[in-house]
């Protein structure tokens, strides 16, 4: 089967990361193509974050360069310490510290600021739309050119993005400096900079740094090629708009982080039964970051959905029509009693 079509409404997927808001100037998600403040990284140190909070300052941290994970995670700390219930005598909320005002613009109705699984992906998609803004100021001469998008993006964070605009950079308000120079500082305890995936090696490192740059976008049946998204198909059982989508589905982003991670090496078919038999059969209890995962139901031998697996029991996947590409757990129910096949490339 080419990916998931829509399989399983209970299958107690626990990590979403929601829909990408548009940015502050013009409509949809912006990337900056600016990177991060040298030495930041692109995932997180084992150890340095909550481990109830890895996964989301993960994929959060996978949205946009300007906004890695280290720099999530110091964001957290220097807002809240990592408590979910904290409230700012300024009246901000949560483990991210938002203002009530600001809250509805990068969540979903009926979300809750005190809730991390909300807000820190909330977070990323703010820090990306701020980042994507200053880019933007940079190409017009508004804001120095000599500061990164990180620099800029904090400021903007903390002091809002048209203080950052009136100031020309970052404003010398008595705060904000140390705001932005804290948390820069602090965010090299928590990167992670080898380029390797703990157990993994470099061709994990570059298939899961493929996959991560793709959460967010949307679940298209048979969607994705080897070099980006492309419009799916419309099918019957659930994806009727996917041919007006372009997006990824699971085979689609399987077969794309291989291709990027092999240098265009390793050219998979676009189905999920192929993709498990291509590689190297892994056993299930030595799994390593990197290696692919294609599922079957109980009694089944084809495979109908396959996913990355990133470790700590979680797997990028495109999952299902409606959804986004996203981090699941593996340890809930309905992926504990599917039929597993292991594999690895590179």
């Amino acid at each position: 089967m080419r990916g998931a079509a829509p399989f399983a409404a209970a299958a107690g997927l626990l990590l979403v990361v929601p829909v990408v808001v548009a940015v502050l100037l013009g409509g949809g998600a912006s990337t900056p193509a600016q990177a991060a403040v040298g030495g930041l990284g692109h995932g997180l140190k084992a150890g340095t974050a909550p481990a109830a909070y890895v996964a989301l300052v993960s994929a959060a941290g996978a949205m946009c360069p300007a906004a890695p994970a280290s720099v999530i995670a110091a964001q957290i700390e220097q807002e809240s310490g990592w408590n979910p219930k904290a409230v700012s005598p300024a009246g901000a909320e949560g483990i991210s510290q938002f203002l009530p005002g600001t809250w509805p613009s990068w969540s979903k109705a009926g979300e809750s600021p005190f809730d991390p699984a909300a807000a820190i992906p909330a977070q990323g998609r703010y820090d990306c739309s701020i980042a994507a803004q200053m880019q933007a100021w940079q190409g017009q001469g508004k804001v120095p050119a000599s500061l990164t998008l990180t620099e800029l993006m904090l400021a903007g964070y903390n002091a809002g993005p048209y203080a950052v605009l009136s100031a020309a950079g970052i404003p010398q308000n008595g705060q904000t400096p140390g705001y932005v120079a804290a948390i820069t500082a602090r965010a090299a305890h928590f990167a992670d900079t080898t380029g390797v995936v703990p157990g993994g090696g470099p061709f994990a490192a570059k298939e899961i740094a493929a996959a991560q740059s793709q959460i967010g976008q949307p679940y298209s049946w048979d969607g994705g090629t080897y070099t980006g998204p492309t419009l799916g198909q419309c099918t019957n059982d659930g994806g009727f708009n996917d041919c007006h989508i372009v997006g990824w589905d699971c085979s689609g982003l399987v077969m794309y982080a291989v291709y990027q991670a092999s240098g265009g090496a390793i050219k998979l078919s676009h189905d999920a039964q192929a993709q498990g038999d291509a590689g190297k059969p892994v056993d299930r209890d030595s799994m390593l970051p990197g290696d692919v995962i294609a599922f079957a139901n109980p009694g089944e031998s084809v495979a109908h959905h396959i996913g990355i697996y990133i470790g700590n029991d979680q797997m990028i996947d495109a999952p299902q029509s409606g959804e986004l590409v996203r981090i699941d757990s593996l340890t809930s129910g309905y992926y504990q009693a599917q039929q597993w096949k292991v594999a690895r490339f590179g």
